[in-house]
């Protein structure tokens, strides 16, 4: 096994372009993630608005063909990302923007392959029950359920840290939204474990994994503290890794960190 904070360079990692050459356009950073040795890239919702036009969305597909690698995930609309927003799944007021953006995801799906989409569940408002909130919430998962079905894809459920109005905080909270997704008939619901934000929500990441790896929809690591990229903090990512596959995973390992070099991100962690 690599050394401490390291992970095996064996793993299907995937490149997330959302916080990774963040100083190039957008549709520059493919490029840039295949000059460094990475097939596949995902985005946050890459557009400003929830239906973007056509030609932004030809844009950026042809930006993933041309650079030859696969857009392995994608996030749904979420708001304002990082900001006041963190995902609109649960807010009344804009459950309209995220059907509309179901029909734009699909459609992106289409025309590359993707198969992953992370839907984020967003804040509690305080002019608004929670539990209308989450029955809003279950609303909008079933809808994209249904859309990504078409292609064969799997809707994503994330805890995140860093937001005290984030209700999903742990993986026990983001496992139980999507047990009510399965028990109202959208199988293709499934846990983003993304091992940054449970282990900053004091999460037991080896609890987690041994429990629940088989489980995972899709999977996403930066190390903590400081959310830079392998060796740069203490988690045991090698260990987390080789265990989250003995345990049933065989998807790809998204790269979601912030690169503590930012214009020069350094992959030597990968040997």
């Amino acid at each position: 096994m690599p050394a401490n904070g390291a992970v095996p360079h064996t793993l299907r990692y995937s490149l997330n372009c959302s916080l990774i050459f963040t100083e190039l356009p957008v549709n520059e950073r493919p490029a840039a993630a295949r000059a460094a040795g990475f097939e596949a890239v995902e985005f946050w919702w890459p557009f400003d608005s929830p239906v973007p036009r056509g030609a932004e969305v030809d844009a950026f597909v042809t930006a993933i063909s041309d650079a030859g690698v696969y857009l392995s995930g994608l996030n749904f609309f979420s708001g304002q990302m990082p900001g006041p927003d963190r995902g609109v799944l649960s807010h009344p007021a804009r459950e309209r923007e995220f059907r509309d953006n179901v029909a734009v995801v699909v459609d992106i799906a289409r025309r590359t392959g993707t198969k992953a989409f992370n839907a984020l569940y967003g804040l509690r408002q305080t002019d608004v029950d929670s539990e209308e909130q989450d029955r809003v919430a279950l609303r909008n998962i079933l809808a994209a359920a249904e859309g990504v079905g078409a292609i064969d894809g799997t809707v994503l459920i994330e805890a995140v840290s860093g937001a005290a109005d984030y209700p999903l905080k742990t993986a026990k909270d983001a496992l139980a939204v999507v047990a009510s997704a399965h028990a109202a008939g959208a199988p293709n619901v499934a846990f983003l474990a993304d091992f940054f934000h449970l282990a900053m929500n004091g999460d037991d990441l080896n609890a987690v994994v041994r429990q629940h790896a088989g489980e995972f929809g899709h999977v996403q690591i930066a190390d903590v503290p400081g959310r830079g990229e392998p060796g740069t903090g203490k988690l045991p990512l090698d260990a987390l890794l080789s265990d989250t596959r003995s345990g049933g995973y065989d998807g790809f390992v998204g790269l979601e960190y912030s690169p503590t070099t930012p214009s020069s991100p350094n992959f030597d962690w990968r040997h």
